[in-house]
């Protein structure tokens, strides 16, 4: 790939969010909030794919992932603690270096790249991961091709994004921004993708889409996995 999918004013925009990224209760809320049901997902598509154990403390043991659009390391974090070589990239290079300062705190080594998927190119991995980010890239079915090129042989990848209904647009935007839940600007619902969409981007890019999960918000429990995916959704594609 030789054309950029990163969006300067995008980047800029989560740039300016890195010194806030791991502050539970600040700018970057939502997505802690997001994280143990997209952690929970992810580990699930684990072991059914590869046939780890459950149990299994270290399950990517031995193999590599790449988290593309990591941010400050919510996602790639936990994947190098399941026993991961991780590569995290990332469009923002704040949000790189609020990444690296955070794992060298943790004692993990992760190695974070500023960049686009581009940056991947002639690498493959078993995992590649990239929650939220299509929606930003500025073309997507490059985006989405840079993605599945980086997926291995026998390899998966699973990506998330808020689908583009009513619902999206009344939670994150009228409500989510209106309200300060989420800074002003982090969505334009006009980018959103329906699940049917990204389906085709994928499979047109050469995988094969095997799982498709909501994630909705309940009063109750806040984020959980569900059927419904008006909201936002969990996708994994995988390479025969």
């Amino acid at each position: 790939m030789t054309t950029s999918t990163i969006d300067p004013a995008e980047a800029a925009h989560f740039g300016k969010l890195a010194a806030d990224w791991w502050n539970p209760k600040g700018s970057s809320a939502v997505l802690h909030k997001l994280n143990p049901a997209r952690l929970s997902y992810i580990r699930t598509r684990i072991d059914h794919h590869f046939g780890a154990d459950s149990e299994d403390l270290k399950p990517l043991a031995g193999r590599r992932v790449a988290d593309v659009g990591c941010g400050a390391g919510l996602l790639a974090e936990p994947l190098a603690r399941l026993g991961a070589s991780v590569v995290g990239i990332d469009a923002a290079p704040e949000n790189v270096a609020a990444a690296r300062h955070h794992a060298e705190g943790q004692g993990l080594s992760i190695d974070y790249r500023a960049g686009g998927v581009e940056a991947l190119a002639g690498e493959q991995f078993d995992l590649v991961t990239s929650l939220e980010v299509v929606e930003h890239a500025v073309e997507p079915d490059a985006f989405v091709r840079g993605l599945a090129e980086a997926v291995a042989p026998g390899g998966m990848l699973i990506m998330s994004t808020p689908n583009r209904t009513r619902l999206s647009r009344l939670a994150m935007i009228t409500v989510g921004e209106g309200f300060g839940l989420v800074p002003k600007g982090t969505h334009d619902w006009s980018k959103f993708l329906t699940p049917e969409e990204l389906t085709r981007l994928i499979e047109g890019a050469g995988l094969k889409v095997e799982d498709v999960t909501g994630l909705s918000f309940s009063a109750a429990r806040g984020f959980i996995l569900s059927q419904n995916t008006q909201l936002d959704y969990l996708l994994t594609a995988v390479r025969g």
